[in-house]
């Protein structure tokens, strides 16, 4: 099951206790003090990792906690640290403090880390405190106290171009022609429920990572639909590829689907209707679809492709669009 937002509880380790003790041997019968710190508490770390492609795994544990530490003893023996618990995350995702609503840490590669809750310090014995003036100090401190957090996880799918479209535009065959993905393929609306990645090989030197991002609808901004959940996904993309379906099942105008698309995109963030664009017509094998797409260059005043992704037709010339507009984005970042 594909998870790319969930709500778990984070607590760390308490420090161990310091230790009160007194040296107590034959023939030394005023030994001086000798108790151990205390241990530090263990921390909970979220990490991206390569390999981890969802967080179905922190949504199976809502509650993670790390080890404590251990007690200080006599005879200047410390107490252990306690480990450290690991929360392994796919490269991309968000790490948000839910009660007061910011960002900890965005983990946008894979190494990337945040200490989400670190362990309390280890409590200090009562041989710190000895000096020349307190050569038997009674006193020790407790081990620091375990931070508790509750965390909001976000995946935000990071790709070098997403396509967007109305559902049913052809975004999920066109993926799985150009790449090794398998989305699910039917002939009806809001299929793909997931985004998907592909690695899309241009030549032996070019390459690049294409999302099908899930069908949008009006209203997707304000969250109808699962409009929220999707809109989140095309953050992180450099360039669109914005599919337009010739003859929509529903009766609407390709031009009028276009423009709806666009207005979502700028609703939810304004620079997403800055990004670079591609625009192509699918199913160019109908009839129709040629003079849909010269209509839609007429009004929108720009090239738009025709492409099938049944045929192969106009996918070349596609590819090779993507890595102009790659190629001019890297040179103005």
């Amino acid at each position: 099951m594909f998870v790319d937002r969930v709500q778990i509880e984070v607590e760390a380790g308490r420090g161990g206790d310091g230790c009160l003790s007194f040296r107590r041997e034959r023939f030394i019968p005023r030994g001086g003090p000798d108790g151990g710190d205390g241990g530090r508490g263990g921390s909970v770390v979220i990490r991206a990792s390569e390999g981890v492609d969802h967080l179905a795994v922190a949504a199976h544990r809502k509650h993670w906690r790390a080890r404590a530490g251990s007690a200080g003893q006599g005879n200047n023996r410390h107490g252990r640290s306690g480990e450290d618990t690991v929360i392994e995350v796919p490269p991309g995702t968000v790490v948000r403090d839910a009660e007061d609503d910011y960002v900890l840490k965005d983990l946008k590669q894979a190494g990337d880390s945040v200490i989400a809750a670190k362990g309390g310090k280890g409590g200090k014995g009562n041989a710190h405190f000895k000096s020349s003036t307190n050569r038997a100090p009674r006193q020790f401190t407790r081990g620091g106290d375990a931070e508790l957090r509750r965390l909001v996880l976000e995946l935000k799918v990071i790709a070098d171009v997403g396509l967007v479209g109305k559902p049913n535009a052809g975004k999920s065959t066109l993926l799985a022609r150009l790449s090794r993905a398998k989305p699910a393929i039917a002939d009806y609306p809001f299929t793909t429920k997931r985004p998907q990645l592909g690695r899309v090989d241009v030549d032996r030197d070019r390459s690049f990572v294409l999302a099908d991002i899930p069908g949008l609808i009006e209203g997707a901004h304000q969250g109808i639909g699962l409009g929220l959940e999707f809109l989140r996904h095309v953050e992180r993309t450099r360039v669109f590829i914005h599919l337009v379906e010739p003859t929509p099942s529903d009766q609407t105008m390709p031009l009028d689907n276009y423009r709806a698309i666009r207005s979502e995109l700028a609703q939810y963030q304004e620079d997403l209707a800055t990004r670079p664009e591609i625009i192509a017509v699918t199913k160019s094998e109908l009839p129709e679809a040629e003079h849909i797409r010269m209509e839609l260059a007429e009004h929108l005043g720009r090239e738009v492709l025709g492409i099938s992704a049944v045929t192969g037709a106009g996918l070349d010339r596609l590819m090779h669009a993507v890595l102009r507009q790659l190629d001019q984005v890297s040179t103005e970042s």
